[in-house]
């Protein structure tokens, strides 16, 4: 993996999620991952964009307390920026070490949420493969937004910026066998409104986006780098 040029620092991303990992990974950055162990469907907001901040930063709280109590299995690697966004696995790659200052400490911590607007209606993860299904099923033909927040707070000053990007998706008509398959691979069930697009069953069939792929798959790249860019 290429690191990030003058970066100086560890990331640590709380999601399992390959797209989210991908990102990341292509935007330069070595990485760890912690989790955020909230209680998500106790959090409700009207609107989707204050859902998702408010999420956000209650993960970024609930990772914090982690990090600051000693729970996080890597604390002597001394991570100075931590990541995460809806779920969390243990991934530990380490950074070499001239990668890094020895007396580096914490500095920013990053933290995201996503949910699919369609209709007026906020999507979440599936709660079955009924749901699921209802979710694709809608989409065929028909279109749809991802709704995404990163908040970030610098861990020193205590400054926290926080935004959210909006992407709409078109689709073509999904056929039957193909939400069939999607629905028993089971991806689908573990991501907000049970949308992938990225997924090659599903690609096909996206007529159109509006705004920026990497934001769908749950991890805008221009606004992590901007707000990283203003709490610094």
């Amino acid at each position: 993996m290429e690191t990030r040029p003058n970066s100086g620092f560890k990331v640590i991303l709380g999601s399992s999620s390959i797209a989210r990992k991908k990102i990341l990974a292509d935007m330069g950055y070595e990485f760890t991952t912690m989790s955020a162990d909230i209680d998500e469907k106790a959090i409700r907001k009207e609107k989707p964009e204050e859902l998702v901040v408010t999420l956000a930063e209650a993960k970024a709280d609930a990772i914090l307390s982690k990090f600051r109590s000693n729970e996080n299995p890597e604390k002597d690697e001394k991570p100075t920026i931590l990541i995460a966004a809806d779920t969390a696995e243990a991934i530990i790659p380490r950074l070499a070490l001239d990668e890094i200052k020895e007396d580096a400490e914490p500095r920013l911590l990053i933290t995201c949420d996503q949910v699919v607007v369609y209709e007026g209606v906020v999507r979440e993860k599936p709660s079955s493969k009924d749901e699921a299904r209802q979710f694709i099923e809608g989409y065929s033909g028909g279109h749809c937004a991802t709704v995404s927040s990163v908040v970030v707070t610098n861990l020193k000053t205590g400054m926290r910026k926080r935004d959210w990007d909006k992407v709409e998706i078109h689709f073509q008509d999904i056929p039957k066998q193909v939400i069939d398959s999607l629905i028993e691979e089971g991806d689908v069930l573990y991501v907000a409104g049970a949308l992938i697009i990225e997924h090659p069953l599903i690609l096909p069939y996206v007529k159109e986006v509006v705004g920026t792929t990497d934001s769908v798959m749950g991890l805008p790249i221009a606004l992590t780098e901007k707000l990283i860019k203003e709490v610094l």
